[in-house]
């Protein structure tokens, strides 16, 4: 029974309705990670995935520590994908833009919730066509996918990240879907930073499409396991020694949980300490930042 209780604990299922709770109560000074008394231990961590923004930088800035962390890992040899709901830039482009930064991450060291969405299509609909709201990073994964984008009676809609989203193209995409395309987004984000403060994000629009359609889509990005799945696949690893790092609780954490990961969470994003004990589930550990990871490669 101990050990169903602590599997509950942090296997949590996002899918299942939430269970009615009262108010949190005292966050203590120091976040436990995840009691892991009666479970087996873990053995050491051989492959790492990570998210990009908020945990290796944060507004176009490197995080403290992040380049010693992305520098040791490239040093030891381990597989490592760097793993973002950000579908705007090819990973070409984030490539450049984390080099700019002072962190060498390779191009195919990075993975993209554009990249998760184009081969979950090109698996379910070979040579498919779809309607895209979004930028350079998804289009162009659709068309190394062989699909093609049109607004003739597509087979999807596909929605995801831009800098400025169209009335005039959300108009059309609510009109395709009442006509049968079939809905996809790349990530469920309701919003996103920038320099100013929040943007409204992919799932923000989403979820007005929705309102407009009544038809939900289907969210390819974190925390779709699908995305998790791919990315193992990717650097070859299996969950029992892999590890995944996040800012986020509701996105990062939870895929990593419901996919069998080590899940390590870092203080330097969205997530703040007080907000940990909200959630059903826990990190296996939270760190302040990357920076405290380094000695763990």
């Amino acid at each position: 029974m101990r050990r169903a209780r602590i599997y509950d604990r942090c296997h949590a299922q996002v899918n299942a309705p939430p269970p009615r709770q009262g108010p949190p109560g005292p966050v203590r000074e120091k976040i436990p990670a995840c009691d892991n008394e009666g479970m087996s231990e873990r053995g050491p961590i051989e492959y790492w995935l990570s998210d990009m923004d908020g945990v290796l930088v944060h507004e176009g800035r490197p995080v403290p520590g992040a380049e010693e962390f992305v520098r040791r890992l490239a040093a030891s040899g381990k597989p490592f994908l760097v793993l973002t709901n950000n579908s705007i830039y090819t990973r070409r482009d984030l490539s450049a833009r984390l080099a700019a930064a002072g962190l060498a991450v390779p191009a195919e060291s990075i993975w993209t919730s554009a990249l998760a969405t184009a081969r979950f299509l090109a698996d379910q609909r070979p040579q498919g066509s779809a309607y895209v709201i979004g930028e350079a990073g998804l289009t162009t994964a659709l068309h190394e996918a062989e699909f093609v984008l049109t607004d003739l009676d597509p087979d999807y809609v596909v929605l995801g990240e831009t800098r400025t989203y169209s009335f005039s193209q959300i108009t059309r995409a609510i009109r395709l879907i009442e006509g049968g395309a079939r809905f996809v987004a790349t990530n469920p984000d309701p919003v996103g930073p920038s320099p100013e403060g929040s943007l409204p994000a992919c799932g923000a629009v989403a979820a007005m499409i929705t309102r407009a359609t009544g038809v939900e889509p289907y969210f390819i990005g974190k925390p779709n396991p699908l995305m998790m799945r791919t990315a193992l696949n990717r650097v070859g690893g299996h969950s029992e020694s892999t590890a995944m790092i996040g800012d986020r609780m509701d996105t990062d954490i939870v895929a990593g949980v419901e996919a069998g990961l080590e899940t390590i969470l870092v203080l330097t994003g969205v997530t703040g300490k007080d907000e940990i004990a909200r959630f059903p589930f826990r990190p296996s550990r939270v760190v302040d930042s990357v920076a405290d990871l380094v000695d763990l490669v």
